[in-house]
């Protein structure tokens, strides 16, 4: 049996599918709301990426620490050239905090803070829902959000982030 995001199994297949037979992942966080752990998140792209240790590389910051992993904004280019795979572990309607894009947001590049208002204004809004064994996949550089969970059942999903990319020595993927 291959391990649940490696490049042959049926979820890293549909990577592969959108980047090429180099598509790997590369970060996975499990994401986990229930009656006592809710929270909401507001209109943003993911800008960062999660690598093995630190490294100067020019166009590559500011660093950050999350959860004790090393992160950095690299160049907007290897966001725009990422997969993520959401995978629904629970049903996901929408008193459950279903994950909101912006359709289209990807194609317009990095947008400034500023921008992201106007832009879900001009993209309009979609709610993503899902049942249980669901696969989302989208551009990673989409302008998203989430609402708190209003029901009273957990809503977990599993987001792996992949690319077909080799950042620029010494930085290295974290992976899975």
């Amino acid at each position: 049996m291959e391990p649940l995001l490696a490049p042959e199994s049926a979820i890293g297949r549909i990577a592969v599918a959108r980047l090429g037979p180099g598509a790997r992942p590369i970060r996975a966080v499990l994401f986990d709301k229930a009656p006592g752990a809710n929270w909401a998140l507001g209109w943003h792209q993911d800008r960062t990426i999660a690598v093995r240790e630190r490294g100067d590389v020019p166009g590559y910051g500011p660093w950050s620490v999350k959860a004790g992993i090393q992160h950095v904004e690299p160049q907007f280019a290897v966001i725009e050239s990422m997969v993520t795979l959401r995978i629904h572990l629970d049903p996901v309607p929408t008193d459950n905090g279903p994950l909101l894009i912006a359709p289209g947001s990807h194609r317009l590049g990095r947008i400034p803070a500023s921008g992201i208002a106007a832009t879900v204004d001009r993209c309009g809004t979609i709610s993503c829902l899902a049942e249980r064994g669901d696969v989302w996949s989208y551009a990673t550089p989409i302008l998203h959000a989430s609402a708190a969970s209003v029901g009273h059942v957990r809503r977990r999903v599993l987001q792996a982030d992949f690319s077909a990319m080799t950042l620029p020595a010494p930085l290295e993927w974290l992976g899975v």
